[in-house]
Order: C-alpha cells, then structure tokens, then sequence
C-alpha cells in the first residue's frame, strides 16, 4: 500500500482529495493547507490527519508519495524538499513559474531515484487522445493550424494571471498534438480586475513545419468554454472538451463541379464517441503506476519544464505589448 500526503486543499486540492480516497490501491494519512478552514472537511469527511505546515507530512517516513496542488508560486520550493524528502511528487500545473526552476527540478529527481510527474491533465482526457491518434495516422492530413477557446466566469487568481492559470493548459495539448518544437510566440492581455495581472490574454504560437496555434482565454466571460478545433488539408476536427464522450470530424474540402479550385465545406460530418472517463481519475491512476513500477510518467517533469519555458516566452511577449518572441530549445 502506497502512504500518500496531499499537499493544498484548496480550490483544486478536494478534487485530488477524492480520487485519492476513491483508489484501493493507496492510502491517505495527512492533508496540509496553510488555511484551517479548508482542511475542516477532510478531517471530517474522511478522518485523516491534518496540519498547517507542509514540512509536518514531508518530515513523516510512512508517506512514500506527495500531491501538490498549492498556488503556482509555491510549486519550486515544495516540490524541491519533497524530492529532496525522499518522496515521489504529483505537482499540479503550471510545474513552476520559472524554466528555470523547473529544469532543475528535473535533475533533482533524476539524483534522487525520484518520481516526478505535472498534472497536465488533458494527456488523459479521451477527446483529445481520440485527436492525436487522428493525427498520428494523418487522417487530417497535414496539420495547418489549431484554435482554442478557454472562458469563463473566473476564479481568478492573485498569484498568476489568466496566461499561466489557464494557458500551460492549451499549451500542454498543442505540444502534445503536435509533437513539434515550437518557435516563437506572440501574447496580449488585459487587466481589468487587478493591477498588473491579466484576466484576459490571447496567444499565437509558430510551431516548425508552418504550424500554427491561437488561443484566447478569460476569467471574465458569463459562459465556460472549452473547445478545440484543429484544421488539417483534408480534414478538421473540433473538440467541445466539456462534452464527455465525442468529437467531430469534418470533410473540410471539396472539389467543385464548376471550377478547379477546392471550395471550402463542412460536408460528411463524422461524430466519433468514445466512453467517457474522468481524466483526472485517469491522472491519478497512471502516477500511482508509475510510483509502483518505478517508470518515467507521460507527463514528466521535463515536459512540465517545456511546457513552462512557452508560457515563459509568452509572458515576456506579454509585458512587451505583443512582440514576437524566440522560444529558446
């Protein structure tokens, strides 16, 4: 039985808190956050122990592995004395807020004999595992572009803007999609709820072979949303990822009977179903496998790291009014 300790029960951290009860194969002993009143429910709920300081379920020998699902500023230094601990890590995303920083984490594992896997959680949602094999098979053809929306009504954050709250998301899904480098970036925003942190942003990244990326996010818009489209030369797909159990295939093009050009359609639409399961569940299940198997995670510490290093370029675009920026390899 593996010992876990679940490090941030706040607005993510309950959600962690029940996967981790839900699974036989491991057991929770202690629950730490820095506000008393957000551990009154586990310790009622699920009667586990509690504490204020972190250094209390590091320090302990019985746990064998963390979750780590406090404020992205906090990430690096919790992350570090937990490898440093002796403990496998589960960090949630953004890994840090330096590449910096995270590659560093990198290696400390490596030292250490250590787990370390980021909850890029879309690796483990079947939509957008439906996509990549799409794409791997080139039954979309050559990839052009992709389009990604992700809004709504909060929560908003004081530590990190919409950029590195909502972003490391879509980014994390385009270099998965893709697998390609990715080249340079461009970012805008806005701040309307808080001085110097942005609720609104919008980026557009260059990937190697033409491809090209958009997303625009928001904490401030009245309707949640969550869609992907990926444009290819003989095929799109589109991806409504709060929907549980489909995605949509379009013949794109068409040749005209009057003319030689290809005109554009939405003809022979092809919904693909698949069975709905809860990502995060999916998440948990394959970092406890690889706790127990000692193998590197799909969503390792050096992806988190490439993951930060684009949000990292694209913060920088961001506090240069939309200049392109090189994203270093």
């Amino acid at each position: 039985m593996i010992n876990f300790g679940l490090i941030g029960c706040g607005y993510w951290g309950p959600n962690y808190l029940r996967v981790i009860k839900e699974n036989n194969a491991c057991s929770l002993k202690y629950c730490c956050d820095v506000n008393p009143e957000a551990l009154i429910p586990p310790a009622a709920k699920y009667n586990v122990k509690t504490t204020l300081d972190y250094a209390d379920v590091l320090n302990d020998k019985k746990i064998d592995a963390v979750v780590i699902s406090t404020p992205a500023a906090a990430h690096y230094t919790i992350v570090k004395e937990a490898l440093f601990a002796g403990k496998d890590v589960l960090v949630e995303k953004p890994m840090t807020v330096s590449s910096k920083e995270a590659l560093e984490l990198v290696k400390i594992a490596e030292k250490k004999g250590r787990i370390l896997m980021v909850g890029h959680i879309f690796k483990f949602n079947p939509g957008i595992n439906k996509i990549k094999k799409l794409i791997e098979t080139e039954k979309l053809g050559k990839i052009l572009y992709a389009n990604s929306l992700r809004t709504g009504l909060g929560p908003v954050r004081c530590d990190v803007n919409a950029l590195w709250d909502l972003g490391s998301h879509d980014i994390s899904i385009f270099l998965y999609l893709f697998d390609k480098k990715p080249i340079s970036i461009i970012a805008e925003g806005c701040c309307f709820l808080q001085d110097g942190i942005e609720d609104i942003t919008s980026m557009s990244i260059h990937f190697e072979d033409d491809v090209i990326a958009n997303t625009y996010l928001s904490w401030v818009e009245p309707c949640k949303t969550r869609k992907l489209t990926i444009i290819g030369d003989k095929k799109a797909v589109y991806f409504d990822c709060t929907s549980a159990d489909s995605i949509s295939i379009l013949n794109k093009f068409a040749v005209s009977r009057e003319a030689s050009k290809k005109q554009l359609t939405n003809e022979a639409l092809l919904v693909q179903r698949f069975r709905p399961v809860e990502p995060l569940k999916e998440e948990f299940k394959h970092f406890l496998n690889c706790v127990k198997e000692r193998s590197n995670p799909i969503s390792n510490g050096l992806d988190g790291y490439n993951v930060v290093k684009v949000m990292e370029a694209a913060q920088r675009s961001l506090k240069n009014g939309g200049m392109r920026i090189k994203i270093n390899s």
